[in-house]
């Protein structure tokens, strides 16, 4: 198995609705968001679509008017008009917040220990 398929089976991701923003130099794409995890995030493809995959790219979803989650990612696929990131960097805060709306969607806090555990072993 794959490292990426290994990632995808260890951390769940949640079906989660947020207006969402890819950002790379100069260029600002709103993306649908279909679901995201501790690990990174899968979103609609955009059109026109012009990202360079070997470039980062910083990602902004917006929870609410106070709160909101950034990350750098990295393209890791680009399949079925999807594309998938891995998080390269979160600071502190967004992380909080990840932590706290992924708690709230997984209903069990033995489980999101378990996938932070795996997230520091990653």
């Amino acid at each position: 198995m794959s490292k990426h398929a290994a990632n995808r089976r260890r951390f769940k991701r949640i079906a989660f609705d947020a207006r969402t923003e890819l950002i790379q130099g100069p260029n600002h794409w709103p993306v649908k968001l279909i679901d995201l995890s501790l690990k990174g995030l899968l979103v609609e493809r955009p059109e026109p679509w012009s990202g360079d995959a070997h470039k980062m790219f910083s990602v902004d979803i917006h929870l609410s008017e106070e709160a909101e989650i950034r990350m750098d990612v990295q393209l890791t696929h680009e399949e079925h008009g999807q594309l998938g990131f891995v998080c390269r960097y979160i600071s502190l805060e967004s992380i909080s917040s990840l932590r706290r709306l992924i708690e709230l969607n997984l209903g069990d806090p033995a489980e999101l220990e378990r996938e932070l555990g795996a997230l520091i072993d990653a």
